[in-house]
């Protein structure tokens, strides 16, 4: 079955409003694991808008199951990185301005300095995914910077799907197989959810994680987190 893994990103921008420690990011991510959740990402920025880097080592001393921190590989978050040694990083090409992660990696333009990075995170024993387009040249150039996963950008799939599913896909389809045959592992992520999240991962054999948090967080609103994420769980079976 493809994992989950839950993005609480949102979770800390409620807490932030207000101040003060309501609601218990902590707490929300240990819940999120009893309830099911195969994984806990988060996606410090470096304005700390949302996850401050204070909360990521936190979270290590808590976190049972698989740690995806993401980010832009400044110095500051690779020292991040270096001191909680999560089992996985997704590196994203975001600007440190970005509302959300808009595009992927230009791996061909940046194979060189993703290469260093890679193998300096590697190095700390973290599996390295980096965000990438459902482009086949960006993803073979990705296979040579000695990334272990891609993260497909999902934005565009979202938007497409209530129109024409079938084409939406068609370019996801196509990436991932061909994210395979080079040997990458598959992730995915970015504006998922219960509508569009079952024929994506059924259609996608080699699709091994997804990473959802607004979405998920959003429809906790109206069902409740443990429900929530058995709902979407069930949508990856």
């Amino acid at each position: 079955m493809t994992q989950l893994s839950v993005n609480i990103n949102k979770i800390a921008t409620l807490r932030n409003a207000r101040g003060g420690n309501l609601p218990d990011l902590v707490k929300t991510a240990m819940d999120c694991e009893r309830f099911g959740a195969q994984g806990i990402t988060v996606h410090p920025r470096p304005d700390e808008r949302h996850i401050r880097y204070k909360d990521v080592y936190e979270l290590k001393r808590f976190v049972s199951t698989e740690f995806n921190i993401e980010g832009n590989p400044t110095e500051k978050f690779l020292k991040l990185i270096s001191d909680v040694k999560p089992q996985q990083v997704t590196l994203v090409p975001d600007a440190p301005d970005a509302i959300t992660s808009n595009a992927g990696w230009d791996t061909k333009k940046e194979k060189d300095f993703l290469k260093k990075i890679i193998a300096e995170i590697k190095s700390i024993g973290a599996r390295v995914s980096i965000f990438i387009d459902p482009d086949k040249e960006m993803i073979s150039h990705a296979a040579e910077t000695g990334t272990d996963r891609i993260e497909l950008y999902t934005e565009n799939y979202a938007k497409d799907f209530s129109a024409d599913k079938v084409n939406a896909l068609k370019p996801y389809k196509t990436a991932a197989s061909h994210a395979a045959s080079v040997g990458l592992g598959v992730n995915a992520g970015h504006d998922l959810n219960l509508d569009n999240l079952n024929y994506f991962s059924s259609n996608i054999p080699e699709l091994l994680e997804v990473s959802i948090g607004h979405a998920l967080i959003s429809d906790a609103l109206y069902f409740g987190l443990e429900n929530t994420i058995q709902l979407y769980l069930r949508q990856l079976k």
